[in-house]
């Protein structure tokens, strides 16, 4: 039936076009017809799920291109006719998608202009987690789960093969549709089948299935039955569009591979091509793929398909882009959803800076996207748009919220490419509008910080006027501080601008605004005010936090809060003085919360090497210090104890009272009492207190008065109380004899003994620890003996316990020791000949008990100690002893003789050590030394 279709007229609106677009005057469709024949359709194997069967209209003459270019037959049909089709003969070039990602699974961008704007992908995680909702999304597809049909049909003419072509589409439109109603998971779920079911499908050769999931997906940006998640939504399938159109974009390169002209090597297209390069046969198939897109049938998913492989159009012509950016832009205009326009114009300079420069002539579409949605704004406050928030119970603020992401890349991408003076007009623009709130926001958040700073009281002025508007403005005052935050204002501006923030900050009456706001306001007062200031600040914080004890629920905004304070400050110490900061530290009531907050500022105050000597800051510091001490218990893990026992020690070294010594030791006996849990923390305070005597010994020059005397058995008396505390025996030892020789050096006489009297009582708990490797203890108790028998030999006998009671009493006990290692022992009884020997020297009788040492060698275990232990006794005995007695003399034959016994001990050594004791004898002009030395022979 053949039926005369009516003329459509549309008015169009006089706009100027900067630029004329460089192609071939059209003056009707490619795809429409001069007569139109009515076709019931029909598609061999199975009807479309829902059963319909309308009619389709095709072209009965076909005009230029689909038809003349290739002597009446069109590109569709004449592809037909190959053996592969040419759609899916790309996915055989292009092996892989991986191509269009780098190696971190990120989308490549390539952008011929040099635009400073924040990229697409860094704004589309905040986007994602911003914009959610728990209500059913709906999604319609007939592609998740289904395979695609195959469809076979004899076809002998053009027109059955363009009716083929064109009911394969409508088949994936509208046939097998599925409406699902699914949870924001499950829909983001989907859509990431979607994504992979068209790089499948692109893969498979399924070239018309891969744009038909692009042409679904698009239809789905119509859809706003849940209009707060549309921006997340936008960035689901536009990132599926981003990949269809990259696709396609390849696919075309490897398609237009050339020859050089006089060669007959293909050669790669180069990145910097120009159209003159591509073939011919890549060209018709980008045209193609355009003549395709331009036959959907409705308005949007015809927009965005387009808008996603508009870069393709370089393999055409170098001069379209900027023609086919305005008339998109201009064909938005159809669009009667708001929100739905915004985020669509959007897309548009999202795909435009990257296939333009920034020349005043390519950037039109910026411009004029921008004024459109200017042309336009007043429907975001219409009837409709109340309607359907009303419907949906959705706030006006929220949905004003709504357009931010998408209007913020606009503007920011305009504000880009033009200069300061058209800023200006466009922010007069905007004030001049009603309910601008929203524009003001988008302007402070999109023009660089310097414009918005120079001018921050002029815009704040605007903001005044905006507070009973519908858009929230605490996010006016958020966007604002970063601005300002970034760049400073005019000294002469600062105290005006944040009198007048504060006071709309503080009339706030929701706690999550006012805390938003404090939080990115915080930062301009510590930076370019006094501690006065930043109290008052501080004060009106923990006011309005504790009504109701709302601060619980923003422990995050006050944490940051806090971080900012610590982070920005000039006066640490100041900062610790002020009335309101510790109570702004009690708001923390979670003590994980609080201690990871105390655990802060105290890092921040080691870093700085700050000293005080002021009380206030030290009480400060220790009840800091206690939050962190206090949260330790059996569960703690041990690399947290060593943190904060780290941090704890590095706070004991900060506090430096510098020759007030009496307060210096009331700060430890305090920091005593608070840490007592840390055995890093008492090991601290041991040493600083054997520093601090150490100190008040070289002040007095070893003279002591009788209150400096006082003092140093104080600190001898603080070491004794504390070492015992310790867990460690290793660390108390050690510790024992360090505050030994120290009570010992300043004439402490009873202190230094009452150390050395404990170690001999810790020795005996040495063996009952458990240790990592067997031996460890030995080692350590033989460097340990050493260390204590070199203190032993100063240290004045009591006349009560008699000649050398200490050592005989320290002899006793080692006998006692099951040691790990055999020769321990042996090796200690040698080192106490050297201490023994180093008495005799001085005054004391020299005694060697030769039956007992010798006895010892029978539990020395194996040959090789045996030899070694009684050569290094021999040494001992050559160098110490007087060789004019015989029977040293024949002891030292017997023990070179055992020394050469088993033959463990090098001859070379042997032979050099004989040499250095001759020349030893000879240097005293002892006889009996080189006597005995004769005699050892080898």
């Amino acid at each position: 039936m053949n039926t005369t279709p009516t003329q459509w007229t549309t008015y169009i609106k006089n706009t100027n076009i900067y630029q004329p677009a460089i192609a071939t005057e059209a003056f009707e469709h490619p795809l429409k017809s001069t007569t139109i024949d009515r076709i019931p359709r029909r598609i061999l194997g199975s009807q479309p799920s829902t059963g319909r069967s309308s009619p389709i209209f095709t072209p009965s003459v076909f005009l230029e291109p689909l038809c003349s270019a290739l002597e009446g037959v069109d590109p569709l049909s004449q592809f037909m006719k190959e053996e592969i089709d040419p759609l899916s003969q790309m996915a055989v070039e292009l092996s892989t998608v991986d191509s269009i990602f780098d190696s971190e699974g990120n989308k490549r961008k390539i952008s011929k202009s040099n635009l400073e704007i924040e990229s697409w992908d860094s704004r589309k995680h905040s986007i994602l987690s911003k914009y959610t909702t728990s209500e059913k999304l709906s999604i319609v597809t007939s592609f998740i789960n289904e395979g695609e049909r195959v469809v076979v049909k004899a076809q002998n003419m053009s027109v059955d093969k363009v009716q083929h072509r064109l009911e394969q589409l409508d088949y994936f439109e509208e046939g097998s549709q599925r409406k699902l109603d699914l949870t924001q998971a499950e829909y983001v779920n989907r859509i990431d089948q979607l994504n992979k079911e068209l790089v499948s499908a692109w893969h498979s050769e399924h070239r018309v299935k891969a744009l038909k999931i692009a042409i679904q997906c698009a239809k789905l940006l119509a859809d706003t039955d849940v209009i707060q998640f549309y921006p997340s939504k936008f960035v689901l399938i536009t990132d599926i569009l981003d990949i269809f159109g990259q696709l396609v974009y390849e696919r075309l390169r490897v398609k237009a591979n050339y020859c050089k002209q006089g060669s007959k090597i293909v050669t790669v297209l180069p990145p910097d091509f120009t159209s003159d390069m591509v073939p011919e046969s890549a060209k018709e198939t980008c045209r193609n793929w355009f003549y395709k897109i331009a036959s959907i049938r409705e308005l949007i998913p015809r927009l965005y398909v387009e808008m996603a492989i508009l870069k393709s159009y370089s393999f055409l012509t170098s001069s379209e882009f900027s023609a086919a950016l305005l008339r998109l832009t201009r064909m938005i205009r159809g669009i009667g959803n708001p929100l739905v326009a915004a985020y669509a114009r959007c897309y548009i300079c999202r795909v435009g800076i990257t296939v333009t420069t920034t020349s005043n002539s390519d950037s039109n579409y910026l411009k004029e996207n921008f004024n459109d949605f200017l042309g336009c704004y007043n429907q975001l406050f219409s009837s409709f748009v109340q309607e359907e928030l009303k419907i949906q119970r959705v706030p006006v603020a929220t949905y004003l919220t709504l357009f931010m992401p998408a209007l913020e890349f606009i503007l920011q991408a305009v504000a880009c490419t033009v200069p300061e003076s058209v800023l200006v007009g466009i922010l007069k623009q905007c004030e001049q509008i009603d309910n601008s709130a929203l524009l003001i926001n988008t302007i402070i958040v999109s023009f660089k910080p310097t414009f918005i700073s120079v001018r921050a009281v002029e815009i704040l002025e605007k903001i005044k006027r905006c507070i009973k508007q519908d858009f929230p403005v605490y996010i006016l005052l958020s966007n604002l501080g970063y601005s300002i935050n970034s760049c400073p204002p005019p000294a002469e501006h600062r105290k005006q601008i944040l009198g007048d923030v504060w006071n709309i900050i503080s009339q706030l009456g929701d706690p999550e605004q006012y805390i938003n706001c404090a939080e990115i306001w915080i930062q301009y007062v510590v930076q370019y005010f006094s501690s006065r200031e930043l109290n008052i600040i501080l004060g009106n914080v923990i006011e309005h936090m504790s009504r109701k004890r709302i601060y619980e629920n923003f422990y995050p905004q006050l944490k940051n809060v806090v971080q900012k304070v610590i982070s920005f400050t000039q006066d640490f110490e100041t900062l610790l003085a002020m009335d309101s900061f510790l109570p702004l530290i009690d708001l923390f009531q979670r003590e994980n919360v609080k201690v990871e907050v105390c655990k802060s500022i105290l890092i921040t105050c080691i870093s700085i090497q700050m000293q005080t000597s002021d009380p206030v800051i030290t009480n400060s510091l220790i009840f800091l210090c206690s939050v962190l001490h206090d949260s330790i218990n059996a569960l703690t893990v041990d690399d947290e104890r060593r943190q904060i026992a780290e941090i704890l020690c590095n706070v004991v070294r900060r506090v430096d009272y510098g020759r007030d010594f009496e307060q210096q030791l009331s700060f430890y006996v305090e920091a005593r009492g608070a840490f007592s849990n840390l055995d890093s923390v008492l090991t601290q305070l041991v040493q600083c207190v054997n520093t601090l005597a150490t100190n008040t010994k070289r002040i007095v020059n070893g003279f002591h008065s009788k209150k400096t005397a006082a003092f140093v058995r104080a600190c001898a008396a603080y070491c004794f109380i504390t070492i015992p505390s310790i867990k460690s025996v290793h660390t108390r030892l050690e510790l024992y004899l360090l505050s030994g020789r120290v009570a010992l050096s300043n004439n402490c006489l009873g202190q230094a003994d009452s150390f050395f009297k404990t170690i001999l009582t810790t020795l005996s708990e040495l063996y009952l620890e458990t240790e990592e490797k067997p031996g460890n203890t030995d080692c350590f108790l033989i460097s340990y003996i050493n260390n204590l028998l070199s203190v032993l030999v100063v240290v004045p006998d009591s006349p009560d316990r008699g000649v050398l009671s200490l050592t005989k009493a320290l002899l006793n006990i080692l006998k006692n020791f099951n040691y790990k290692q055999i020769g321990t022992l042996a090796q200690i009884y040698v080192n106490v000949l050297d201490m023994l020997s180093t008495m005799v020297q001085e005054s004391y009788p020299y005694h060697v008990d030769r039956g007992e040492i010798l006895n010892q060698l029978k539990l020395i275990g194996p040959c090789n100690h045996q030899s070694s232990i009684a050569f290094e006794l021999l040494l001992r005995i050559i160098i110490r002893g007087d060789m004019s007695k015989n029977s040293l003399s024949n002891l030292t034959q017997n023990l070179w003789l055992l020394s050469l016994k088993n033959g463990n001990l090098s001859t070379k050594y042997l032979a050099a050590t004989k040499k250095h004791l001759e020349y030893y004898g000879k240097a005293l002009n002892n006889p009996y030394l080189l006597e005995t030395v004769e005699k050892l022979k080898f």
